[in-house]
């Protein structure tokens, strides 16, 4: 067995094989796959084979299309089959929500170039004549989904990864993953030890045990999953063709053609997690003892959907376990805090996932980022609160969920509440109805007496309109009172920490007393970070930014850290409250003896208020005049006492996320992982105006910045007032222009101060104009929309910064 290795990939499923195989791909040879049994062990041999474009994510959607396309690649190269039956399929709908989430999805898929189309009861008869359509609307039509051979593509990637040099070492046991002090790592295995500068854990079943023996805890859960594969069943053996695959929702089930008979697989609702306490090293070909009483209710349900089912025998049951991160999506990427470590996990869809993360993987650890933004599998989108008391719970939900409409404004209750600031059984009392964020409770509005204690999950206005607009109200016309827990902040400080900054960020490091914004940047020049900068000192400054990409950001700074700079995550040692409106001074100089007068926009000063000792700042998301103010969680209580005894003067109100959301918008303030993320440049989204092209520091990604603002960018983000119905935009909406889909949407939503629906999203820049009409496609409908250029609230920027 070879000794020593570029990169040492940790289990032989169809992901370790994919990442292998990518590794030799983009052009590393020396590497090398353990495996401690035969490879597809664990999951992947009893997996039911299928695959299909279809997911929430749009770039998880376009990895599974990637994934669909390579398997021909595959065995071009290989000559080997993957037993491909590329037959389509159809996701039913049998209610008005579920054919919304039908025309959103096929929305999505016209800016992807999907071909995918919405189909009705008499097309789906058509499609697939078992099917029985009472309740039916509608269905989504890919013809891309379909089924293949586990087995056998699990090989054809290891034959591959072969072909270009790596090597694969079987009926080998890793017994210990230990770090060197200059970031390489020795695997120790029962055949010897293997040094590595990089090691993947692509342990599938195992992969929590194979992260333990690195320190690392991985938040992910195995679950009992069953299919049936049933007798010869004429209606399918006589068909002309093979039949495509049917998945109902309802039924919370799959179905498929296998041979002469029919696949169903169920996700049910009475599930069963697997090895809560550890998977044991001794499992692998098994499968687990037949259980039809847990699926019962489903096979019930099934026979009416498809009554051919129940004149069908049972030819074999397959009941095996899978594994599932807490949201249902893959842990992929460098695993925060360790060097050279890298994660292949999670990935329960891996013949429709498993080519996508290969790629993404081996593009990461080669080329230094992957082509596409992929924080929906990031390893780092889970931080380090994170407990296998919260994945259990939580993955039995998403399990039962599988099948479920998924809503851009559903708040899932399992886990719930976790993490809590101070101030929870406060906002609680007036009425906050919950959020959460990166594990954290966060309040997206106040619900007064009379008005649902929860938001109703809808595509369209749900039950929180009226309570977002009153709070919206309250800032624009008096002043309100939002925490600022869910910031993430960070504090940098030392001799060279302005010196850091500036190479790390692209936007100017502001002078002590002074805060700036600013663009954060990957090498390729794409937005990693919107960061707020605060100097506190000339060694001292403060960073504020996404609470949820903590880990993300993290990840970053650490990797390019310099011994006279110290990087702290503060993001839950450092709370507070903003207040925000045209009385924000007035409460402030109640609450202070210092004088806040003379304190201009983007001004930062330390001040005791009340009896805290804060840091506050003059800025506000809301575009308003407004202040933030930090202090020790410790503090919190007595600083909300003090804010909002001065407040009530002035009419204060406390508002939540959704009223954020909305007030954004008037100012046409952008946000993270929607108008700003790793897909778009800076010169795209607008914020190459916060880079500091006059400093000669070669910050990161400086080329790219450069070469845009010397040739623009083929789009830009724009604004749009939208003549919606009852629906805003949430994301991915198509854009209409003369015709045909020139762009997409990033976000949107319902300003209540202006009492319009605004889209923000991309155009070729060329055809960017005031006053352009074009059309957006909500839930299936083409609402016109008009492309304005003037925000909707203090467009000279007078109240915010006056």
């Amino acid at each position: 067995m070879k000794t020593t290795t570029r990169v040492a990939v940790i289990g032989g499923g169809v992901v370790g094989c994919s990442v292998l195989y990518h590794l030799t791909k983009l052009g590393w040879s020396d590497v090398m796959l353990i495996e401690r049994s035969e490879l597809t062990s664990g999951s992947t041999w009893h997996a039911a084979g299928g695959f299909h474009t279809l997911n929430g994510d749009t770039n998880m959607a376009a990895l599974q299309g990637y994934t669909i396309r390579l398997y021909k690649e595959l065995e071009d190269i290989t000559g080997m089959s993957c037993g491909l039956h590329h037959v389509g399929g159809i996701t039913l709908a049998d209610n008005r929500d579920r054919f919304d989430m039908l025309l959103a999805e096929r929305a999505k898929h016209r800016f992807m170039g999907l071909e995918t189309e919405i189909v009705g009861p008499e097309e789906i008869a058509r499609i697939a004549p078992i099917t029985n359509l009472d309740g039916i609307i509608g269905a989504l039509y890919d013809p891309l989904d379909g089924h293949l051979d586990p087995s056998g593509t699990t090989h054809a990637y290891a034959k591959a990864a072969r072909m270009g040099g790596a090597t694969i070492e079987t009926h080998c046991m890793v017994r210990e993953t230990n770090p060197r002090p200059d970031g390489t790592w020795d695997v120790v295995t029962d055949k010897g030890t293997v040094h590595t500068e990089h090691v993947v854990n692509a342990g599938g079943l195992w992969a929590r045990e194979v992260g333990a023996m690195a320190g690392v805890y991985f938040p992910l859960h195995p679950m009992e999953h069953q299919y049936i594969v049933t007798d010869d069943i004429a209606e399918i053996y006589e068909r002309d063709a093979e039949h495509p695959h049917v998945m109902d929702p309802a039924g919370e089930s799959y179905l498929r053609q296998e041979g002469r008979g029919l696949c169903i697989g169920f996700y049910e609702q009475t599930c069963r997690p697997w090895a809560v306490d550890g998977t044991p090293w001794s499992f692998g070909h098994e499968l687990l003892p037949d259980d039809f009483d847990k699926i019962g209710e489903s096979i019930d349900f099934a026979y009416k959907r498809f009554p051919v089912l129940e004149r069908a025998g049972v030819k074999s049951v397959i009941h095996g376990p899978f594994t599932f991160a807490p949201d249902g999506n893959p842990l992929v990427g460098p695993v925060p805090g360790l060097r050279g470590y890298w994660s292949a996990c999670g990935v329960m869809a891996g013949f429709s996932q498993g080519g996508g993360v290969g790629l993404t993987l081996a593009q990461w650890m080669i080329e230094g980022e992957p082509e596409r933004d992929v924080m929906a599998m990031d390893v780092a989108r889970f931080g380090n609160w994170i407990s296998p008391g919260y994945t259990l719970p939580k993955v039995i939900e998403n399990y039962q969920k599988r099948f479920s409409v998924s809503y851009p404004n559903e708040e899932l209750p399992a886990a719930r509440p976790n993490r809590t600031t101070p101030m929870y059984d406060i906002f609680t009392r007036l009425g906050a109805v919950w959020g959460q964020q990166y594990g954290l409770e966060v309040v997206n509005y106040f619900a007064q007496e009379g008005e649902p204690a929860c938001e109703t999950p809808s595509f369209r206005r749900s039950d929180a309109f009226a309570a977002t607009g009153r709070e919206v109200r309250a800032v624009r016309n008096g002043v309100g009172i939002n925490e600022l827990q869910n910031f993430g902040k960070y504090r940098v400080a030392g001799p060279g920490a302005r010196g850091w900054l500036d190479r790390i960020m692209a936007g100017r490091v502001p002078v002590p007393g002074r805060v700036s914004l600013t663009p954060m940047l990957s090498a390729s020049g794409r937005l990693i970070g919107d960061f707020t900068i605060s100097c506190l000192a000339e060694t001292e400054f403060q960073l504020t930014a996404s609470y949820g990409a903590q880990a993300f950001h993290m990840r970053w700074f650490l990797q390019h850290e310099k011994d006279d700079v110290t990087i702290e995550n503060i993001s839950d040692t450092r709370t507070g409250f903003q207040i925000a409106g045209p009385k924000a001074r007035e409460v402030l100089a109640a609450s202070t003896r210092s004088d806040v007068s003379d304190m201009c926009f983007m001004d930062v000063r330390r001040m005791t208020v009340g009896m805290s000792d804060c840091i506050v700042q003059r800025l506000s998301y809301t575009g308003d005049l407004g202040y933030e103010i930090y202090c020790d969680p410790t503090a919190q209580r007595q600083l909300w006492s003090t804010l909002w005894a001065a407040g009530q003067d002035h009419g204060m109100q406390p508002f939540g996320m959704r009223a954020m959301m909305s007030l954004r918008l008037d100012r046409f303030f952008g946000s993270w992982m929607s108008e700003f993320s790793p897909d778009y440049t800076a010169a795209e989204t607008g914020l190459d105006r916060f880079i500091a092209f006059g400093k000669s520091t070669p910050f990161i990604g400086r080329e790219t910045a450069e070469a845009e603002r010397a040739t623009p960018p083929a789009r830009r983000l724009a604004a749009f007032e939208v003549q919606a119905g009852d629906a805003d935009v949430h994301g991915y909406e198509p854009i209409w222009l003369d015709g045909n889909v020139a762009g997409f949407c990033t976000s949107g939503g319902y300003s209540h101060h202006a009492g319009k629906s605004i889209a923000f999203g991309f155009l070729p820049t060329e055809r960017i104009a005031d006053g352009l009409e074009v059309k957006i496609e909500i839930l299936g409908q083409m609402r016109p929309a008009k492309l304005i250029t003037a925000p909707l609230f203090d467009a000279d920027g007078r109240r915010m910064r006056g």
